[in-house]
């Protein structure tokens, strides 16, 4: 299993920018899928974007596209979620997860979760 720390969310105005890290605890880092998921108050958890273990694959929510950026450092073994162009509709809290080698969107796939950090936009 890996422990995933997520940190770096906060209150922004709408327009702004905000950088998400997580923070993995795996002895092999790169044999692992990431992605990002958030969940808004009386919203069921949502997909934002993924990256594949050798991040050539990076699939994101339409409503993200252009605006959201995933990376990963394997060197640090730390994942990052780069927010541009905030919205008030992007207000949730945001998960980090991981699985072992192959990338999806669903969240069910996923057994290895952080504690989540809460991003709020301000209109």
């Amino acid at each position: 299993q890996v422990q995933l720390v997520e940190s770096g969310g906060g209150l922004v105005q709408a327009g702004g920018s905000l950088r998400l890290s997580c923070a993995a605890s795996a002895r092999t880092f790169t044999n692992y899928a990431m992605s990002w998921f958030r969940q808004a108050p009386g919203k069921e958890r949502e997909f934002v974007a993924g990256i594949s273990q050798s991040g050539d694959d990076t699939p994101y929510a339409d409503s993200v596209k252009g605006r959201f950026t995933i990376s990963r450092d394997n060197a640090k073994k730390t994942l990052y979620l780069h927010m541009n162009s905030l919205k008030p509709e992007d207000t949730a809290v945001y998960y980090c997860a991981a699985r072992l080698l192959l990338l999806t969107t669903r969240a069910l796939r996923y057994g290895n979760w952080g504690q989540g950090t809460r991003v709020t936009v301000s209109s």
